[in-house]
């Protein structure tokens, strides 16, 4: 199955931890440790879920010194979004066409 930028994305925000980690990046930039803080996990578990969020293009990770912030990268989201909208669009459309449908239906039976 080829690994496509819209599954890898979808994946990523699939875990409630990465979810809270790219919620507190949206703050600005943080360390592993300032990251981890919240959380019951070891540090190691949090730069596993970071290097999940990294290969999903979901964060960059960069070199200060002796810590690496990372930081979010919103176009991921932004594809993942735009997707998401596209279906809800075509659900809500069908959605409204069966409860027309329903209503007549409805009205049908009261006519009766």
């Amino acid at each position: 199955m080829p690994d496509d930028q819209l599954s890898t994305t979808f994946a990523a925000l699939a875990d409630p931890t990465r979810r809270a980690i790219l919620a507190r990046l949206a703050e600005g930039e943080a360390t592993v440790t300032e990251l981890a803080k919240p959380f019951p996990v070891s540090l190691p578990a949090i730069s596993r879920h970071l290097k999940v969020l990294e290969r999903a293009g979901l964060i960059s990770r960069n070199r200060s010194a002796q810590s690496r912030p990372s930081c979010l990268r919103a176009e991921p989201l932004e594809e993942a979004t735009q997707w998401i909208e596209t279906h809800r669009e075509m659900w809500e459309s069908r959605i409204d066409r069966l409860d027309e449908h329903l209503k007549n239906i409805q009205k049908g039976k009261n006519d009766d």
